[in-house]
C-alpha cells in the first residue's frame, strides 16, 4: 500500500509539471543549453582558440553566425565552449553546496539545543555578508586563476540556503509519527536522520538545488566578469569582460554571452518554480515517506 501510493503522487506530481508550460519551457531551455555546451566539440563551427585566418571584429554573416570578437574568433564556437566552464562550474558549486548544507542543516535540527544556536549564529554569519562579495574575497586569496578555485568559493557560499532550508525540513519531519515509531523500536539518532528524516527532503532539496545552480551561472558570470574567473576556455562571464571596451561598436560580441547566460538562468528558475509548483500538495496534504 505504501508503495502505490508513492508511485500515485509521484504521477500526479509528474502530471502536473508537464501541465505547466512555464516548467516545459525551461526544461526545454536547460536541456538545450546543457547538451550545446556538452557536444561543444562536435557542433562548434570552429576551433574557439584556433589563430583565425582574418583579424579584426566581424559581424554576424553565413560564415560566422554570431559573428567574430576582436581577435577574429568566432563567438558561436566561444560561447559554445565557455558554457563548458560556466554550467560545470555552477553545476559542481551546487553539488558541493548540497554536500555542507545537508550536513549543517542534519546536525543543527537533531543535536542539542546548545549546538543548533551555534550553528545557526554562524549561518546567519555567513548569509548576512552579500553572497558574490564573499566568494569575490574567497576567489581572491588564491593566486592561481581555476576552474577549482572558481567552484569551492561559490560552493563556499552557496550552502546557507540549503542549511536554513534542511533544518526547517528536518523540525518538521522529526515530530512526524514514522519518526516516533523509530524511535521507539530504539533506532539511533543519525539513523533516524539518514534512514528516515533525509529520503523526505529529497523534494525540497532539488527545488533548491535547482534555484543555486542559476544563482551559480550568475555569481560565476560576475567574478568572470571582476578578472577571477576561467580565461582558457573563456567562460561566458570572461567574454563580457573581454567585449566591454568595444561594446558601443560591436554589441553583439557582449550580447551574445548575455543571452546565453540569460537563457540559462531564466531555465534553470522555470524548472525551480515548476517544481515548487508541483511538489505544493504534497507539502500542503503533510504526506511523508517512511
Amino acid at each position: 500500500m505504501p508503495g502505490s501510493i508513492r508511485a500515485s503522487d509521484t504521477r500526479r506530481r509528474a502530471r502536473r509539471l508537464v501541465r505547466t508550460p512555464a516548467f516545459l519551457a525551461g526544461a526545454g531551455l536547460v536541456a538545450l543549453m546543457l547538451l550545446l555546451s556538452a557536444a561543444a566539440p562536435l557542433v562548434a563551427p570552429y576551433d574557439y582558440a584556433a589563430a583565425p585566418k582574418f583579424q579584426g571584429n566581424r559581424p554576424p554573416s553565413h560564415a560566422h553566425l554570431l559573428g567574430t570578437d576582436q581577435q577574429g574568433h568566432d563567438i558561436l564556437s566561444r560561447i559554445l565552449a565557455g558554457g563548458r566552464v560556466t554550467l560545470a562550474i555552477a553545476l559542481a558549486a551546487t553539488a558541493a553546496s548540497i554536500f555542507i548544507g545537508v550536513a549543517v542543516g542534519l546536525a543543527s535540527a537533531l543535536t542539542n539545543r546548545w549546538a543548533d544556536g551555534l550553528l545557526m549564529r554562524f549561518t546567519d554569519m555567513v548569509y548576512a555578508f552579500p553572497g558574490l562579495l564573499l566568494a569575490l574575497a574567497l576567489a581572491a586569496i588564491f593566486e592561481r586563476r581555476s576552474v577549482f578555485t572558481i567552484l569551492l568559493a561559490l560552493g563556499l557560499v552557496g550552502w546557507v540556503s540549503v542549511a536554513r532550508v534542511m533544518r526547517a525540513e528536518c523540525l518538521r519531519l522529526r515530530e512526524s509519527d514514522f519518526v516516533t515509531a523509530a524511535r521507539a523500536l530504539g533506532a539511533s539518532r543519525w539513523r533516524i536522520a539518514l534512514r528516515h528524516v533525509l529520503p523526505n527532503t529529497f523534494s525540497s532539496l532539488i527545488v533548491v538545488a535547482t534555484l543555486l545552480v542559476a544563482s551559480n551561472v550568475l555569481s560565476e558570470a560576475g567574478l568572470s566578469f571582476l578578472g577571477l574567473g576561467v580565461a582558457d576556455p573563456p567562460s561566458w562571464g570572461m567574454q563580457l569582460a573581454e567585449a566591454r571596451d568595444t561594446f558601443r561598436i560591436h554589441p553583439y560580441q557582449a550580447i551574445f554571452p548575455g543571452l546565453a547566460i540569460a537563457a540559462t538562468v531564466l531555465g534553470f528558475n522555470r524548472v525551480g518554480d515548476g517544481l515548487a509548483h508541483a511538489l505544493a500538495p504534497r507539502r500542503a496534504s503533510g504526506r511523508t515517506r517512511a
